[in-house]
């Protein structure tokens, strides 16, 4: 019923997981992931104790190939299950149990874990494969690359209905007091891949890093055309107004502007 991939990107130290699948509310069974542990995805006849369960082994030290062998082994129902899984270092192992429903099969390799069930053919789980070891940006990005990419390739044999996009990053959450980067569910949808990345371009915006060097002086004329928008909007400052948008983890000093903060002042305070 599902395609997903479990995946590390070792320079950001991120972890996560996207799946698609004729299923409702995907996200609340597949995805599982914790910074410095590694990133799992449950599925088929699903056992969603796989989750927490790999997670703990893999805190305990177990590679990704242990942890796939000790859940199945212990499982009476694993014929029917298909587990992806990537450890802390980038190992990954996949199961798919012999009872799965065709076309059912999974792709590993340095930095991911791919699976599929019930699908068209073998070419959604290499679409999701090739792109991830091909694509470049951020590893929320290339996951979203990964399921526009399986999609295009067959995707479920049912067809779509729910989307999920899981990404982890010690303290890179909200305020740097969460380790949940991106956690984003589209749970009953014609077209939940589009609406996962109309979901994630909006969170982006509002929790995306501009690297600093990029950020513009707040002095001259741009310094007063702040001014006067944020008068214009009844704000004393810019943290005050960012506060009210949402974009306060975009604000940082007085003494420059994140230009992705500037765009919306500007489209806030439009005439």
């Amino acid at each position: 019923m599902t395609y997903s991939i479990a995946a590390h990107d070792p320079d950001a130290q991120q972890w996560g997981v996207a799946v698609q699948s004729k299923f409702l509310s995907v996200g609340s069974v597949v995805p599982w992931a914790e910074p410095h542990v590694g990133a799992i995805a449950t599925q088929a006849y699903a056992n969603p104790r796989y989750g927490p369960d790999g997670l703990a082994l893999m805190r305990d030290g177990l590679s990704a190939k242990e942890v796939v062998e000790r859940l199945t082994a212990a499982d009476d129902g694993r014929n029917q299950r298909q587990l992806g899984v990537v450890d802390a270092h980038g190992g990954s192992a996949s199961w798919t149990g012999p009872e799965c429903n065709e076309w059912a099969g999974h792709r590993t390799g340095p930095g991911y874990a791919a699976q599929g069930n019930i699908l068209v053919s073998g070419e959604t789980v290499d679409a999701l494969a090739e792109t991830f070891e091909s694509s470049t940006g951020s590893l929320a990005e290339r996951l979203l690359d990964c399921l526009v990419a399986a999609q295009a390739a067959g995707g479920d044999r049912r067809g779509q209905q729910s989307a999920s996009l899981l990404v982890v990053e010690r303290d890179g959450g909200y305020g740097k007091l969460s380790d949940t980067l991106v956690d984003l569910r589209v749970e009953d949808h014609i077209r939940p891949i589009d609406e996962l990345k109309r979901l994630y371009t909006l969170h982006d915006r509002l929790f995306g890093r501009t690297p600093r060097e990029r950020w513009l002086p707040l002095e001259g004329d741009l310094l007063a055309e702040v001014r006067t928008r944020l008068d214009r909007l009844g704000f004393a400052d810019l943290d005050a107004w960012a506060g009210v948008a949402n974009l306060e983890e975009r604000v940082d000093g007085d003494d420059a502007i994140d230009p992705v903060v500037l765009e919306a002042l500007r489209e806030d305070s439009s005439d």
